[in-house]
């Protein structure tokens, strides 16, 4: 059976914990997800990345965004406000991975047009489980705008 109708999904995952992003890795490799996952570890290089500047002029625009909040020299609200302004890049879906559970954080950025909001669990096993959540419904539920 062909797989050549298959899309592969292109994510950006802007996070700056090295352990959060090997997890990130292993849990897509685990889930089978046809991807190309990029990271960028600040926002300042999410917001590079994203408008295809400097090192980041040849790389495909991203189908969907995996933001930390928490990021250093611009931090993932910063980053969402940005997005979200941007002509260009609005209709990206962006899915908040942060490890806040303040209510402050989750109405802000939902202020903001995040398209959803989670919570990273600490134990490996759920870490797979929300990261298979994310394949089942943005991934293959889900319509991404082209």
């Amino acid at each position: 059976m062909s797989n050549k109708n298959v899309k592969i999904i292109d994510i950006l995952l802007v996070e700056d914990n090295s352990g959060d992003i090997r997890l990130m890795q292993e849990a897509f490799k685990d889930c089978k997800i046809r991807n190309n996952l990029f990271v960028a570890r600040d926002g300042i290089e999410a917001m590079d990345f994203l408008r295809q500047q400097g090192k980041y002029i040849d790389v495909p625009r991203p189908d969907i965004i995996l933001l930390d909040l928490n990021l250093p020299k611009k931090d993932g609200r910063e980053v969402l406000a940005e997005i979200k302004c941007d002509e260009n890049l609005k209709r990206i879906p962006v899915v908040i991975m942060t490890s806040s559970k303040a209510e402050e954080d989750i109405i802000k950025t939902y202020n903001l047009h995040a398209n959803c909001y989670l919570i990273k669990p600490i134990d490996f096993n759920r870490f797979m489980e929300m990261v298979k959540s994310i394949e089942d419904f943005w991934l293959t539920v889900v319509k991404l705008p082209c």
